[in-house]
């Protein structure tokens, strides 16, 4: 399907070196404020404690946020999930403090917050034992509860960021190896340096901003990955199909051949992609923002760098149409009953 189709080729590869030295030059800036600021890591790298708490009305989560704010813990994320009654929290590791006082701390704060007051209950567990649970109180009804609390220490987040590095790492082979087999070379060469210029831009942004990093974000950058290799993959199979088509261009012709050729799939494929993720950005709330900005960042230059970084460095690496298409071969033999055959 194409909405539009272009009778001329773009010269794209004219202008491949200058394209190229400003995805060098973002690609610095990037990895100087990734080494300088460094990623601001969410409590599952980081460790830390986690509250859930259940409202009776709709949750006012500005007025959760505030009051959280205001215990002194620094960065704390407040969000909702699942219903609009409920609501997490988020707080970074606070020293020698024990969970169980920081949960009560601030489980008190949004109680008196909600006008209530907190008290203890007996209460009887899972085991059959008596246990004393806080509670809060306005009357005879409960305002808010606290429905989970949980401690995330810092060999967990470390655990975490080290599988995460390792999940990163197996897919940028993954696709070399893909590229390798199903083109060639020098094309999962290209196309494996475009990708990470794709991940290290979107980290340098997170790096500049210092935006959370969390494992959200993570899973968004790995889908940055195969969603810019998907373009790349368009592209060089459009190169492989005008080398068997176009025998009289060159290198340089058959990619830019190659690169006009995609553009309306290229404009329906991340336009339609966009539109989605724009929507997570406007109205997905605090939980896929980080999300949404990230598939953002890498779809606008996963289209850039499989045009002026994948395609360009395969050009200049030599790719040539020996490379992707099988030479016909006579022989020549005299006495060969098959003389003059093409193998």
């Amino acid at each position: 399907m194409e909405f539009f189709r272009i009778k001329r080729d773009y010269p794209f590869m004219k202008y491949a070196l200058v394209f190229n030295v400003v995805s060098f030059l973002t690609f610095a800036v990037a990895v100087f404020f990734l080494v300088t600021r460094g990623l601001h890591f969410s409590i599952e790298f980081t460790g830390g404690t986690v509250i859930e708490v259940e409202y009776a009305q709709t949750a006012d989560i500005e007025k959760t946020r505030h009051t959280v704010e205001k215990m002194g813990f620094g960065e704390v994320l407040v969000q909702n999930f699942g219903t609009s009654r409920d609501v997490m929290v988020r707080l970074p590791l606070r020293g020698e403090v024990k969970q169980a006082e920081v949960v009560d701390g601030v489980f008190a704060a949004l109680c008196k917050a909600e006008n209530g007051q907190v008290s203890q209950r007996q209460m009887v567990s899972d085991k059959g034992e008596a246990i004393s649970k806080q509670v809060c109180l306005a009357g005879e009804a409960e305002p808010v509860k606290l429905s989970r609390s949980e401690f995330v220490g810092p060999s967990v987040g470390a655990e975490l960021a080290r599988d995460a590095a390792w999940a990163l790492g197996f897919t940028v082979i993954g696709i070399m190896i893909y590229l390798a087999f199903r083109f060639e070379w020098k094309f999962a060469v290209a196309g494996i340096i475009a990708n990470l210029h794709d991940v290290v831009i979107i980290l340098g942004f997170f790096a500049f901003f210092q935006w959370e990093f969390s494992l959200a974000v993570l899973a968004a950058v790995l889908a940055v990955l195969g969603y810019s290799v998907n373009e790349s993959v368009v592209i060089f199979d459009r190169v492989r199909e005008a080398f068997r088509k176009y025998r009289k261009l060159d290198t340089p012709q058959v990619i830019d051949h190659a690169i006009t050729s995609t553009m309306s799939r290229t404009i329906i494929t991340h336009g339609s992609t966009q539109m989605m993720v724009l929507s997570m950005l406007l109205f997905g709330g605090q939980t896929l923002h980080y999300f949404a900005v990230a598939l953002t960042i890498g779809i606008l230059f996963g289209i850039y760098s499989s045009v002026f970084v994948a395609a360009a460095i395969a050009m200049w690496l030599g790719v040539k149409r020996e490379d992707l298409v099988k030479q016909s071969v006579k022989r020549e033999d005299p006495d060969d009953p098959n003389a003059g055959a093409v193998v």
